[in-house]
């Protein structure tokens, strides 16, 4: 596909937003085996959701993608800052709003018509980010005009979260971020996303005949040495003119340490002039798009999975509340949160250590007459709250079972996945954990998985028990089973795509109820 610098119109697919895509399969995203199965009926999800992934191929884009459908569906943008126009600041019961930080990170809300000030928040969270490489602010690394011994021109890019680095060899990459454009006439500085979803790079694996036995046995890699990519061959480049950034800007010391074909791409692709680019946040992904996997499609084999279908699912789950006419007879108010560096600790301003949440839940608070008029009232919507940590689990692997605890091992299309430690590093407690069974119990959906890792075996964490601590709100972790947790590309179960929509929106209908029936 071609590249640009915008995304396509909507990246997200609800019965008013835009229609449902064609559920006629198509050469990009993997033709239909001749077979039918339970799985069809889970299809069309998984579609608009691979869509929502091709779109988003770092955290800009998938808020660009996020903020595009909730504006189809009538979402107003809040400026919580109140220097924007009277109706984008204000908040009234039956509304519908979203706001952003950095591009990055997204939160969006329904306060139901019902609302009474005191009344609690139902938030699903989750994280727009994935380990991958981002190139490093100086991003020349070949010096020399004839590429060094080589011949070739590589970029210089720095590893990003805990990725399985090893997947990254011999993948067609791409580039794509946001990119800061001084405008000649104002002087003034724009964001420009940029999405380049074409082979430009590679990391070539090493021949085998290269290799000593010690190093055939185990792929070790040096991430300094071994991870930086090629962008071209030096021998066309020595033989041409300067870049026009060479010759005009010599002295600029940021635009000497970029490598000018990175410069000349970006460029180009954003019809601006070398000189007007001054800065940009870019990183690599595998342009293979999304597809659909297993002998009857039961599969979804894509980048990103983690953690980008938990941001689609939750997305989906409250703009569906809307249409199905929740809003209306809500009493609470509905949020999804999708935060940015999750991979990285979240310990950032828009990370979920950061105080966008409390802040959020604070002022809407505030704003609709809890706090402002009694303390105890805002007391009272914390304590009537509960967040959704939603970020994807581990299915047991058939090749490495002996990996997980052999009773609580989650498989594929057998539904979400409550996520559990003793030693908190999850936010589930015996109160959410059986919150939500009651929900999928109501809802009708397969009994809710659970994990736990093996005693002898270190446990990861989440944004639960983040968020968790920041505001004092009750949360579960769990989220959709999947494999290959961190590789470039990862698998995950259709029907688990269904599995945690019919579950969210079960949450954002039901939760007050069974929260009520459950004594404290």
């Amino acid at each position: 596909s071609s590249s640009s610098s915008s995304s396509s119109s909507s990246s997200f697919h609800t019965s008013t937003c835009c229609p449902i895509q064609s559920s006629t399969p198509t050469a990009l995203h993997g033709a239909m085996p001749p077979l039918t199965s339970q799985y069809d009926d889970h299809l069309p999800l998984a579609r608009d959701a691979m869509k929502f992934i091709d779109d988003s191929p770092d955290p800009f884009h998938a808020v660009k993608s996020a903020s595009e459908a909730l504006d189809n569906a009538g979402f107003v943008e809040w400026n919580d800052n109140g220097d924007g126009p009277p109706e984008s600041s204000s908040l009234v019961p039956g509304g519908k709003y979203y706001f952003t930080r950095n591009k990055s990170t997204l939160v969006a809300f329904t306060i139901g018509s019902d609302y009474k000030p005191g009344s609690g928040f139902k938030i699903i969270g989750s994280h727009t980010d994935s380990p991958n490489l981002k190139i490093k602010p100086y991003s020349k690394r070949t010096t020399s005009k004839d590429g060094g011994s080589s011949g070739a021109i590589q970029l210089a890019v720095e590893c990003y979260g805990g990725g399985l680095w090893h997947t990254w060899f011999d993948r067609d990459l791409g580039v794509s971020g946001r990119v800061f454009v001084r405008d000649g006439e104002t002087n003034k500085i724009r964001q420009e996303l940029i999405k380049i979803d074409q082979a430009i790079l590679r990391i070539p694996n090493l021949a085998i005949h290269l290799q000593t036995a010690t190093e055939r046995e185990a792929f070790k890699i040096n991430k300094e040495d071994h991870l930086a990519p090629i962008i071209a061959t030096a021998v066309k480049d020595s033989l041409g003119s300067k870049s026009k950034s060479e010759k005009d800007d010599n002295d600029d010391e940021w635009r000497k340490r970029q490598e000018p074909l990175l410069v000349q791409l970006l460029a180009s692709k954003l019809g601006v002039e070398e000189t007007d680019i001054v800065d940009f946040e870019l990183n690599l992904f595998d342009v293979q798009p999304a597809t659909l996997g297993g002998v009857r499609s039961e599969f979804l084999h894509s980048a990103r999975l983690d953690n980008l279908a938990s941001c689609f699912l939750s997305l989906r789950g409250l703009i569906d509340h809307v249409e199905d006419g929740g809003v209306e007879k809500d009493t609470d108010i509905s949020m999804i949160a999708m935060f940015d560096h999750e991979e990285v600790g979240s310990s950032s301003a828009t990370g979920a250590g950061s105080p966008i949440i409390g802040e959020a839940v604070k002022q809407i608070s505030h704003v609709l007459g809890a706090g402002s008029v009694s303390p105890i009232l805002y007391d009272r919507a914390i304590q009537s709250s509960l967040v959704l940590s939603i970020d994807q689990a581990h299915a047991v692997h058939p090749n490495y079972a002996s990996k997980h605890e052999k009773h609580h091992g989650p498989k594929m299309n057998g539904g979400m996945v409550i996520k559990r430690n003793a030693n908190q590093r999850y936010a589930t407690n015996g109160i959410t954990g059986l919150i939500v069974r009651e929900l999928a119990r109501r809802a009708g959906l397969p009994a809710v998985q659970e994990f736990v890792v093996r005693n002898d075996c270190g446990c990861g964490s989440t944004i639960g028990p983040v968020i968790s601590t920041a505001t004092g709100m009750r949360a579960i972790d769990m989220g959709c089973p999947q494999l290959s947790m961190h590789s470039i590309r990862e698998t995950m179960g259709v029907a688990d795509l269904s599995h945690g929509l019919a579950l969210f929106r079960a949450f954002f209908n039901d939760f007050s109820c069974v929260d009520s029936s459950i004594e404290d």
